[in-house]
């Protein structure tokens, strides 16, 4: 009997370790299953994301040349602000020096004028002078000149 009963028993359990393999096999069959799907979406990702990067680069491309169009037309404007600056400073400059020159020359007359008129008064005081000093020498007995010591 024991050997009977152990024959059941391993059938039994052949029966069971079966089941266990098939399980077995239908959870290796899923698992390689889903690998598959897996790699297929992981290689579909890849794709657009390589897409997505050339994407990116003719963006880029793009806005590196608008950038530099827009510095290309900077630069032209301000060149061209800076030349006219440069003009107006210029004849600022050039209005400036002419009135500083016609104040000079103003000045100048005037200058002249004042060193003529008080050259004229000094020596009419010069010359009131010697004739009030002859005067005086004249009339010895009433004045007498004393010359500074």
């Amino acid at each position: 009997m024991e050997k009977d009963n152990l024959e059941i028993l391993l059938e039994d359990i052949r029966g069971k370790f079966d089941l266990v393999l098939e399980g077995h096999d239908v959870l290796h069959k899923e698992i390689r299953d889903t690998r598959e799907e897996l790699c297929e979406k992981i290689n579909l990702v890849d794709f657009k994301v390589g897409v997505l990067n050339q994407k990116i680069d003719g963006v880029h491309d793009k806005l590196d040349q608008k950038i530099d169009g827009v510095h290309d037309k900077l630069d032209q404007k301000i060149d061209g602000v800076h030349a006219k600056l440069n003009q107006k400073i210029d004849g600022v400059h050039a209005k400036l020096n002419q009135k500083i020159d016609g104040v000079e020359t103003s000045l100048n007359q005037r200058i002249d004028s004042l060193e003529t008129c008080l050259s004229q008064k000094i020596d009419a005081v010069a010359a009131d002078l010697t004739a009030h000093r002859r005067d005086t020498e004249a009339h010895p007995t009433l004045y007498k000149v004393k010359e500074g010591t």
